[in-house]
Formats: structure tokens, sequence, C-alpha cells
């Protein structure tokens, strides 16, 4: 008995002290692993260059978790127009300035030619259908899909897709007369706006028009890429800098990112073998993809014809809906934005006119300021896509290392006080002031976006078109600021929070005539 008892009591002190020791092991490993990463963060900095101070593990990833770009602004007061910050470990060099970004990225192309790649976008999100050209990272690859594009977006090419604008600006009109009842009823222009940019990016890739808000592809499309546009931040996925946090059993983040994936590549394969089927039938209208595809010099593969598909359809979807979505909610707010650009429109267009002639190559100069004010003011990507040195590159007495994360903040140039004097201000009349300012809302240097030109005469068109055909009157109030007024300040793309407008004829009976036209 006295034995039994005593190795009872020696079998629990053995195991009193062996959960002692595990408790222990459990409150050590936090603080060693702590300790040892902030040791490996340090190093990691690049020496002798400012930047600010950033709390264990995170690093800066909390202080931008909101208005990232704003923030970056705020930052360069104190540290420069160039500092380096860290998400998690990662160092990162910020350009927050005209000038900086001019010598940063212009006089460094080559070795700023590369995209990093991200954990969530690129090995979650991309594993299957790949990138699109803006996110991929240097290769031959990329090289020949960028010649692909390029040839598909340079001026002349450009000119061939005029038919293809006039016809969905003329049907974005259309819709805003009739959902409106012709001025008679608020609505909420957001759809029509969708439905614009989604069928132009199709009808310019795939030679398929979107007719209605109402076809299932619609929604299918909208909802997935605006969540792969999330997926797409540098801010909003601290898997790819916190590495730990990917050995979550329960990773919700990366299967919604799974998710979106899948659902992606089910409506780009039904796209591209209805196209292929059309191909082979010999019914296929005139597109990018067609056109790629029947270059038997361009020598391009399967996935990298579906890149330059990606492209397209996300790059589209991204500046004109959300460059088209704020000037709507501002000259909503502001009818004396409208009262300047109608008085501008007349030496050119009368009242019975409100279609204006979509072979207009920009000659109302009014009209192009608005654009290029629009893209100023309210920067489509406020964060262009992050660039990754491919060797080392010498600045101000330091050296930024080979494969360093490096952010153009498009947002800081775009309302650089060095360039302008009233940059928060939304002043279209700067441009015919300075028409060769710097606009850093396509990016600058090699990987600048390849279809400014495209985006700039459809964004031209839809301008002057809904200028001349409605008078827009407020009926919500709209924060049109770009910072405070956006709708998810996390987002990659900030948009203004939804709201409805009346859409008032200018002249009615003129205007009816014309979207009677509309397919």
């Amino acid at each position: 008995m006295l034995s039994s008892a005593a190795s009872a009591v020696f079998l629990e002190r053995i195991l009193r002290d062996s959960m002692q020791h595990l408790l222990i092991v459990a409150l050590s490993l936090p603080i060693i692993y702590i300790l040892v990463n902030e040791f490996i963060r340090k190093n990691a900095k690049i020496p002798h260059m400012n930047g600010p101070k950033g709390l264990p593990l995170l690093g800066n990833i909390w202080d931008i978790r909101v208005n990232a770009a704003e923030k970056y602004r705020q930052w360069a007061k104190q540290y420069g127009d160039v500092y380096q910050i860290m998400l998690g470990n990662i160092p990162v060099v910020v350009v927050n300035s005209a000038s900086a970004a001019k010598s940063v990225f212009g006089s460094n192309a080559q070795t700023l030619s590369s995209r990093p790649e991200l954990y969530t976008f690129h090995k979650v999100l991309s594993d299957t259908a790949g990138t699109t050209i803006g996110t991929s990272p240097y290769s031959d690859s990329l090289k020949r899909r960028r010649k692909g594009a390029a040839s598909a977006l340079n001026r002349p090419s450009v000119a061939t897709y005029v038919p293809h604008l006039e016809v969905e600006s003329r049907d974005f009109i259309k819709e805003l007369f009739d959902y409106g009842n012709a001025g008679q009823t608020p609505v909420d222009p957001m759809p029509m706006i969708q439905r614009l940019s989604l069928s132009l990016a199709l009808t310019l890739n795939w030679g398929t028009r979107l007719k209605t808000q109402k076809d299932d592809l619609f929604g299918e499309i909208t909802h997935v890429e605006e969540e792969i546009s999330k997926f797409r931040s540098t801010t909003g996925n601290l898997q790819d800098y916190i590495p730990i946090l990917r050995l979550n059993p329960i990773n919700f983040h990366s299967s919604k990112a799974r998710e979106m994936r899948d659902r992606r590549n089910r409506y780009l394969t039904n796209l591209n073998n209805a196209l292929d089927e059309r191909i082979a039938a010999g019914t296929h209208q005139p597109c990018i993809q067609a056109n790629v595809i029947l270059d038997k010099e361009a020598k391009l593969s399967k996935d990298e014809l579906t890149s330059i598909s990606l492209t397209m359809l996300s790059g589209g979807l991204d500046t004109v809906t959300t460059q088209v979505a704020w000037f709507v909610a501002l000259l909503s707010q502001h009818p004396e934005i409208q009262e300047k650009a109608i008085v501008a429109i007349r030496k050119h267009y009368g009242e019975d006119q409100p279609m204006c002639d979509e072979n207009d190559d920009q000659k109302c100069a009014y009209v192009v300021a608005l654009v290029k004010e629009a893209l100023r003011y309210y920067t489509v990507l406020r964060l262009a896509l992050p660039r990754a040195s491919v060797k080392d590159l010498p600045y101000q007495g330091t050296v930024i290392p080979k494969g360093t994360m490096v952010f153009l903040n498009a947002w800081a140039c775009n309302m650089d006080e060095n360039l302008w004097t009233d940059p928060e201000v939304f002043r279209p009349e700067r441009w015919l002031e300075q028409p060769d300012a710097p606009l850093f809302t396509y990016g600058v240097g090699y990987r600048m976006c390849a279809g400014s030109l495209l985006a700039n005469r459809e964004l031209y068109l839809v301008f002057i078109r809904l200028l001349n055909s409605f008078y827009i009157k407020k009926y919500d109030d709209v924060d049109c600021h770009p910072v405070t007024g956006s709708a998810d300040p996390k987002s990659l793309v900030a948009l203004p929070p939804r709201f409805k407008s009346y859409f008032v004829p200018r002249k009615d009976t003129a205007l009816r005539a014309a979207v009677e036209k509309a397919s």
C-alpha cells in the first residue's frame, strides 16, 4: 500500500513538473520568437535610410492599415521624400514626390523593372490562371506579353476601337436616361458605370458585349474582380509579411482567395472557349485576343494569352469605373464645374447634338483638362503596383539592395506642393496653364500602364457625352474628397460611397432621339 501510494505521489510530481516545464516552454517560445524576429528585422533594414519606427512583428503595418498612401505622404514631411518602412520583416522604400520619382524610377528603368512576388496574390490567388502584365515579375515571358499588349494599345490600334467606344458610351447615356426616367427619378449610377467598363473590356478583348446589367455574367465578374482587387492590396494581406500566419490551419483569407481564383477561372475559360469557337467558324469580331491568337509571330502561350486577358479586364474595370464614379459624384455636388464645361463644349457641339462625335480625338481642351484633373485628384491606384529591384541601386549615400520592394506613392506625387501651388483643390484649369506637367496616375518608367492612351480616349468621350447630355442634379450629399470620401480606405482602389443623383436631360427631345440609336 505504501509503495503504491509513493508511486502515485511520484507520478503526480512528475506530471506536475512536466506541466510546469511545458507551460514555461509555451510562454518562452513566443518571447524567443519575438526577440529573434526583432534581430532579423533590425538587420533587414537598409542602412543609413530614414523611416518611422514600427511595432514588433508588424513593423509599420498597423500605422498604414487605412489610407496608406495618405499616411506615407504625411510621413514624407518628417522623413523626406524617400524613406523606408518595415512591413513585417520586409523593408520597403517609399517614393513620395515628383522629383524623387523622376530620380528613382526615371533614371533606373532596368533596375526597377520587376515586381515582387507576394504570397496571397501570386502563390494562392494566381497559381492557376497566372498574373496580369502589371503584376508579373520581370521575365522573357513578360517582355513578350508587353510587346503584344503594346501593339494592341498603341495610337493606331486605339483608333480602331472607336466604334466600340461609341456603342458603349451611347448605351451608358441611354441607361442613365432610362433608369433615371428622363431626370425624374434619382438613380444610383454605379451599375451603369460598371456595365460600361465591363462591356468595353469584354468587347475589346473577346469581341463580345455585355448589353444589360441583368446578365448573370455582370454580377459574377464585377463581384469577383472587386474581391480580387482586395488581394492585390499591398497592405491588406498580413500573411504576405508575417509568414507564421500562413500556418493557420483555418485560414479563411487563403480560402477566399482560392474561391475567387476558381470562379475567375471559370468565366475566363468560358470566354476563351467561346472566342476559339468563333475563330474556328470564322464569325469572330476583331478584338485584341483574336488579333494576338492569329498573329503567328507573337508566339504566345495559352497562359500568356490569359495574362493579357486578365490585364485588359482588371485594368479596364479599375481605371474607368473608379474615374467615372468619382467624376459623377463630384459633378453632382458642384454645378459650377458642369457650367464651365458646358460653355467649353458648346464651342464645338450644340444642344441638339448630345452625343458628341465619337471620332473627336480630344479637341475640346477643357474636357481634356477635366480628364487629367480627375486622374490626378482621384488617383486610381494611390500606391502604384510595387516594384522590385533586380540589382543594387545606389541612392543618396546608401544602397537599396537587390530584391528590395519599392513603392511609388502616385497619390503623393500627384499632390506634390512643389509641383502645384494648390494640389488639394480640384481645378482643371491647371492643365491649361501647365499642359506638360507630369501625371503619375498611370505610373512612371518602364512598368507604367500600357493602356493609358485607350483610357484617356474612353474617359474623354464618356465625360463629354455625359456633360452634353445631362445636367447632374444633387440628390444625396456626397463627400467628394478622395481621402475622407473613400468608401473603403483599406482597398487598393479607392471608390466613392454609393449615391443617387438626378440625370436631367439638357434637351429632352434631342437626347430621346439620340438614345434611340443605342443598341
